[in-house]
C-alpha cells in the first residue's frame, strides 16, 4: 500500500514549518530515502520537533523501577528522588531543588490497572489511541494473563543493555484495533522500511542471541495469542511476525529522559558567583561518582519509538545533524550539528563519539552487525586505501565488538 510522503510531517509539532525546511527524497534502491534541507540551517538550530507514531519503555528499565509516564516516557520521579535512587543515598538532599521541573500534583494512575501518567492529557491520549486493548485491569500483577507472559518471555530473551522491546509492536497492534480508520494507521506504519527475509534473521538473532528461532516461536505464540486480530492477521503469521519484528529492530529510536539530567543542565544555566558555582559543579561532580559506583551507566528512563520523519534520517560518520529530547518526553529534537545548506542531506550517526573516531574497517564491522549495511559516507570513501586501513586496524588492535544498539544513537536530554 502505498503511502503519501505528506504523512511524514504528520506527527512534527509544527508540520507546515517543518514542510518548508526539509524534504523526504529517493536516493536509490541501495540506499531508499533520505531528508534533504530545503533552507539553510545554522549549527546549533532545531530543524524539526517531532513525536513518535508509538513509543513503548523497556521492560527491564521498568522491572528496576525506573518511572515513567506510560505514555510520553517523561520521568516521574523529582530530580531528588531519582538522585537518591541512583546514588543509593537515601538521605541525600539536592541544593536548589526549585529547579526540577517534575510536578508530581500533575500525575494521574489509569484507574482500572494503576499504570502511571504525568497529566490527565497523556492519560486520555493513551486510553484513545492503545491502552483499551492493553490495560490489564485486575489482572496487572497476574502472572498468568496472557501480556504478562509476553512480556516476561520477552525479558528472558533480552537482557539489559536494551534495544527494543515487544510492547512497541503491541501498541502497535492495540492502535490498529482500536482505530476506525485501521487503514489510516497502517499507512503510517508502512512508510518504515523493510528488510529481506535473511536481513528479518540477522535482526532477530541481534535481539535474541543464539537461540533466537526457538525464542521468537515462542515470542509469536504469546503474542497471538494476547493479541490476535483479523484485520491485521498478517502481522501474527511466522512470515509477518519476523517482519514486524525487523521494522521495531530497524527503526526503533533510542529515548531517554531524566530528571536528575533537567535538573543539573537547569543548575548549569545559573548564573552564579565564582565561589557558589564552585561548589555546585563540586557537588554535582561528586554525585555523579556516586551514581556511577551504585548503578554505573543506567541513568535514564529508557524506551523506544518510532518515528516518521526522523526515520528517513540516512547514517553518517561525520552526521549534520543529532537527535536529543531535552523535554524529558518522547519530543524528539532533531538539531544541527554544523551549517546545512540547502539541497544537503541531512543525516545522522547510527555510531556513538567513540565509534566514529574508530577506522573505517572497525566501523564498518559495527555497522554491518548491527544496521546489515557498508557505509558509504564522504569519511569512509576517503579512507578507501588500504595504507590507511592497515595503519588503523593495527592501532585498534583488540575491542572492535563495542556498540550494539539496534538503534540510532540516542542522546540524552
Amino acid at each position: 500500500m502505498a503511502a503519501p510522503w505528506d504523512d511524514m510531517f504528520s506527527r512534527c509539532v509544527e508540520p507546515s514549518k517543518a514542510n518548508s525546511s526539509v524534504e523526504v527524497r529517493f536516493i536509490d534502491n541501495v540506499k531508499g530515502k533520505g531528508l534533504f534541507a530545503k533552507k539553510s540551517f545554522k549549527k546549533g538550530d532545531t530543524i524539526f520537533i517531532e513525536q513518535p507514531l508509538v513509543c513503548a519503555q523497556f521492560l527491564w528499565n521498568i522491572f528496576y523501577k525506573y518511572r515513567a509516564c506510560d505514555h510520553c516516557l517523561r520521568a516521574l520521579e523529582t530530580a531528588e528522588e531519582n538522585a537518591r535512587r541512583l546514588s543509593d543515598l537515601s538521605e541525600l538532599s539536592l541544593p536548589r531543588p526549585e529547579l526540577c521541573k517534575v510536578r508530581v500534583e500533575l500525575h494521574q494512575a489509569c484507574p482500572h490497572c494503576q499504570v502511571m501518567y504525568c497529566s490527565t492529557e497523556c492519560r486520555k491520549a493513551a486510553w484513545e489511541q492503545y491502552h483499551q486493548v492493553l490495560c490489564l485491569g485486575p489482572s496487572q500483577e497476574d502472572p498468568d494473563h496472557p501480556i504478562n507472559k509476553l512480556q516476561d518471555a520477552w525479558r528472558n530473551a533480552h537482557y539489559p543493555p536494551e534495544t527494543s522491546s515487544i510492547m512497541l509492536m503491541a501498541r502497535m497492534v492495540a492502535m490498529v484495533k482500536q482505530a476506525q480508520d485501521k487503514g489510516h494507521w497502517l499507512r503510517l506504519f508502512s512508510h518504515f522500511c523493510s528488510r529481506a527475509a535473511n536481513e528479518q534473521e540477522e535482526i532477530a538473532h541481534k535481539l535474541l542471541g543464539e537461540k533466537f528461532q526457538g525464542q521468537l516461536t515462542l515470542l509469536r505464540t504469546l503474542f497471538t495469542t494476547a493479541l490476535y486480530d483479523d484485520h491485521i492477521s498478517q502481522w501474527f503469521s511466522p512470515e509477518g511476525f519476523r517482519s514486524l519484528f525487523a521494522l521495531v529492530g530497524t527503526n526503533g529510536q533510542g529515548i531517554g529522559t531524566s530528571s536528575l539530567s533537567q535538573w543539573v543542565h537547569a543548575c548549569d544555566a545559573l548564573e552564579l558567583p565564582r565561589q557558589q558555582r564552585e561548589q555546585l559543579d563540586a557537588f554535582i561532580d561528586q554525585l555523579y561518582k556516586d551514581i556511577d559506583k551504585a548503578t554505573g551507566d543506567f541513568l535514564n528512563c529508557e524506551g523506544s519509538g518510532l518515528y516518521l520523519l526522523q526515520s528517513s534520517c540516512n547514517h553518517s560518520c561525520v552526521p549534520n545533524a543529532e537527535a536529543s529530547f531535552p523535554e524529558n518526553n518522547f519530543l524528539l529534537h532533531l538539531s544541527a550539528l554544523s551549517d546545512i545548506s540547502p539541497g544537503e542531506e541531512i543525516c545522522i550517526s547510527y555510531l556513538d563519539c567513540c565509534q566514529r573516531d574508530r577506522s573505517r574497517h572497525s566501523r564498518h564491522k559495527i555497522l554491518r552487525e548491527n544496521y546489515l549495511f557498508v557505509c558509504s559516507c564522504q569519511k569512509c570513501m576517503s579512507q578507501i586505501d588500504d595504507a590507511d586501513l592497515t595503519s588503523e586496524d593495527e592501532e585498534e588492535g583488540e575491542g572492535e565488538t563495542e556498540g550494539d544498539d539496534m538503534e540510532d544513537e540516542m542522546t540524552d536530554v
